[in-house]
């Protein structure tokens, strides 16, 4: 497959359309992960067209932060959309996006942009929404690919095209891990071999956390098949499997506890981290409502998001992992 490189949005209009256009944005550097949207994108378009963007957007960087020596690819980009089933990469110079200079005029993330990586990194938030609804815009497509692994940034991209209308479908993608855990990131690069075995614990909590979680909830479940009855009780006794009824009876019965039982589970793992050389600076540890990321109590049932932050030296990493809580009733 030949991959067009397109600088401008004219060049990009000018383009016949046949079918779906399936966009999946980046900001370069691209690695397994993102190959993953393309290839999900080429399932999802079908005969139509995969546009892959490629834009290291100013607004969401904040003072101190990476912009300048964040990596910058285009050729190897290039070579892995296309790889991936990419048609076209659009890949506009700043002034393309901005051509009056930083837009006066932003959207605005509201109440979920200030919390979690929006505490971290204020304004972080309007800046990636701004360019996001600028880039759909610009490349119009009837679905758009965004990866899981930046779990606040896809509910907010949601968030914003039902609020404001935008008329086009957001597909999510489960994120791509590395052999050890480690989820794929551009930033990834940065880390020394001993910086990155620090970094592992970011997932290796999440891991913790989540079979705390399956181990609770496949308790809970047992418990709910069969009643906690005396007579349930002898007749298990009397196969071995007292202990068992035991376990399962306390447990139905327990105060729900469970949220605070995984963010315990995933804390451990991080403050070992912390006494590592390297160590893992955490920014924060989140169990959190993935509608509006605010912190969920411990009698929340349906979808929640584990999720973490952290820096190891210089280079700071995110990760989450999705959990649902009372599966059945």
């Amino acid at each position: 497959m030949t991959t067009t490189v397109l600088r401008t949005a004219d060049e990009l209009h000018a383009r016949v359309r046949t079918g779906r256009r399936a966009v999946v944005m980046t900001m370069g550097a691209l690695h397994e992960g993102h190959a993953t949207l393309v290839r999900t994108a080429r399932e999802i378009a079908g005969d139509g067209e995969v546009v892959v963007t490629v834009f290291v957007n100013p607004l969401q960087f904040g003072a101190g932060e990476d912009l300048d020596r964040y990596p910058r690819t285009l050729d190897a980009d290039v070579k892995i959309a296309g790889l991936a089933g990419a048609d076209v990469v659009f890949a506009p110079a700043v002034d393309e996006v901005y051509p009056g200079g930083e837009p006066q005029v932003r959207i605005s993330a509201g109440p979920m942009g200030g919390r979690l990586e929006g505490s971290t990194r204020p304004g972080h938030f309007d800046g990636m929404l701004t360019v996001v609804a600028k880039l759909l815009h610009l490349t119009r497509p009837d679905v758009a690919l965004f990866g899981q692994k930046d779990a606040q940034q896809l509910a907010l991209i949601r968030r914003m095209v039902r609020d404001l209308n935008f008329g086009m479908e957001i597909v999510g993608v489960p994120t791509v891990r590395e052999a050890d855990g480690l989820a794929l990131s551009s930033r990834n690069r940065y880390l020394s071999a001993t910086e990155r075995r620090t970094a592992l614990a970011l997932s290796q909590a999440l891991f913790a956390g989540s079979d705390r979680h399956a181990a609770q909830e496949a308790l809970r479940a047992r418990a709910r098949e069969v009643p906690a009855t005396r007579a349930r009780a002898e007749a298990l006794s009397a196969i071995g499997e007292s202990r068992a009824a035991a376990d399962t009876h306390a447990v139905a019965k327990a105060a729900p506890g469970g949220p605070a039982a995984v963010r315990a589970a995933a804390r451990l793992i991080l403050d070992d981290a912390a006494r590592l050389n390297p160590p893992l600076a955490l920014d924060y540890l989140a169990l959190v409502d993935p509608s509006d990321f605010t912190e969920i109590p411990d009698d929340h049932t349906g979808e929640a998001v584990l999720a973490v932050a952290a820096r190891v030296g210089t280079t700071r990493l995110i990760d989450n992992i999705p959990l649902t809580f009372g599966a059945a009733s």
